[in-house]
């Protein structure tokens, strides 16, 4: 027995180091935008004077803010008065605007557009992540030489025959096909990895292991695949509330559900608004258990809600109060702690090109989601979702200088979001926004 204790405490060391030595590999590891080094950066010292200040950790916003750029970097953020101003810095007078940082895209779709991507810069959505596209559909946008926003991503979905959309799939068959497939897209630089509904578990916690060797989230659109299950496999985050329909739903049901999609793929359009429909939100204990875990695991959730939002204009009963329930999920989750961040789908029902983003960002509102909230959701809160919160997602000295101005204040009301009037990537101003 002597020797069994020994040596089950050599073994039991032996994990423990292997997983801080997984777990310092992690940390140390720093994830860039792909374009990085084709973004102008900032030459110029740059004061931006008496905005209000949102620096988008959700602290009270500051009155008759001054923040300083040199280069590329925010220099200082405090108060006008607070320092003296460098003579060499170009003055910005900013009152009556609001400061903000730039917003991050955690689900942008470019579907090869030339005009998208600048389009949504010069809304002031400065980063975007794609999580379904080949990294080289982006190929002829960057030779374009237009700024970008900083481009995030992951590289085509990992999914199994037959794929929802063929264009954009990685096909595995196993485990090691899993393995493989994120090494050969880490190699391309995909910044996270995205799995799609219908793969095993086994296969999704496969991709979770690779892709967290490589510092990586992984993320995932589920829909017929139990949410819970794969979050135990290790994802760091979901797209779209319709991953959570099979999770709600008693079990002979959600199968009766998933061998519909299996065998139609389309079925899911009508579907998924049948099964929130169907869903009685009050008093559930699946519901509140399921948003208990999501908080307690810190997955980070991008609802899309704007994709899937019906009225009563495009949608019968079924489809308005199913996207009802979606909203409230949304809102409850947001009560209890859940992680929320803003994913525009790009093209949606019930926003004009270029505008998905705050329509999003007002549904979550719409959900319950305070102003604050939101603003965070679509700042610091992305960041951290994208691994990038050491450098951006926030007003502070020493992070990138990615900022916005807007008319208005969006603490009052989030539609002035709209109303971007200035945008500055990396401490230069994107030259097809006013000045």
């Amino acid at each position: 027995m002597k020797y069994v204790a020994i040596l089950f405490t050599f073994i039991l060391l032996s994990c423990t180091n292997e997983s801080r030595e997984n777990s310092k590999r992690q940390s140390a590891v720093i994830i860039h935008e792909l374009n990085e080094k084709e973004i102008v950066k900032g030459t110029k010292v740059i004061a931006l004077v008496g905005a209000t200040l949102i620096d988008g950790n959700g602290g009270e916003p500051v009155e008759n803010s001054l923040i300083i750029v040199r280069n590329e970097k925010i220099e200082f953020v405090g108060k006008v008065g607070d320092i003296e101003i460098p003579k060499d810095a170009e003055v910005i007078d900013a009152k009556g605007l609001t400061l903000l940082p730039g917003l991050i895209d955690a689900h942008y779709h470019n579907e090869e557009s030339l005009e998208m991507a600048p389009l949504f810069l010069s809304k002031g959505v400065t980063s975007v992540r794609d999580p379904g596209a080949w990294i080289e559909a982006y190929d002829s946008l960057r030779a374009t030489g237009a700024t970008l926003p900083r481009l995030f991503l992951t590289g085509p979905h990992i999914n199994k025959y037959p794929p929802a959309y063929p264009r954009d799939s990685y096909i595995v068959q196993d485990v090691v096909e899993g393995q493989l497939a994120v090494e050969k897209l880490v190699s391309q630089g995909a910044t996270a990895i995205k799995v799609y509904y219908g793969l095993s578990i086994g296969i999704i916690k496969q991709v979770c292991e690779s892709a967290h060797l490589h510092g990586l989230p992984v993320t995932a659109h589920l829909e017929i695949t139990n949410a819970r299950d794969a979050i135990e496999a290790g994802l760091d985050g979901i797209e779209h509330v319709t991953s959570f329909g099979t999770c709600l739903l008693p079990l002979r049901d959600a199968e009766k559900y998933k061998q519909k999609v299996m065998g139609d793929n389309d079925a899911r359009k009508r579907g998924r608004y049948e099964v929130w429909n169907s869903l009685n939100l009050d008093n559930n204990v699946k519901a509140d258990t399921l948003i208990q875990f999501l908080s307690q695991r810190k997955t980070f959730v991008s609802p899309t809600l704007a994709a899937f939002e019906k009225q009563s204009d495009k949608g019968d009963s079924v489809e308005v109060n199913g996207f009802k329930n979606m909203l409230k999920f949304v809102g409850m989750a947001r009560k209890e702690g859940v992680r929320m961040v803003v994913g525009s789908h790009s093209w949606v029902p019930y926003a004009e090109p270029g505008f998905a983003y705050f329509r999003e960002m007002e549904l979550l509102n719409d959900a319950g989601l305070s102003n604050m909230e939101v603003l965070q959701a679509a700042t610091m809160e992305n960041a951290r979702f994208f691994r990038i919160d050491e450098r951006l997602g926030s007003i502070e000295k020493g992070k990138i200088a990615d900022i916005i101005l807007v008319e208005g204040n969006p603490l009052d009301d989030i539609t002035v979001m709209r109303n971007v009037k200035k945008v500055m990537l990396g401490g230069a101003w994107v030259s097809n926004t006013k000045r």
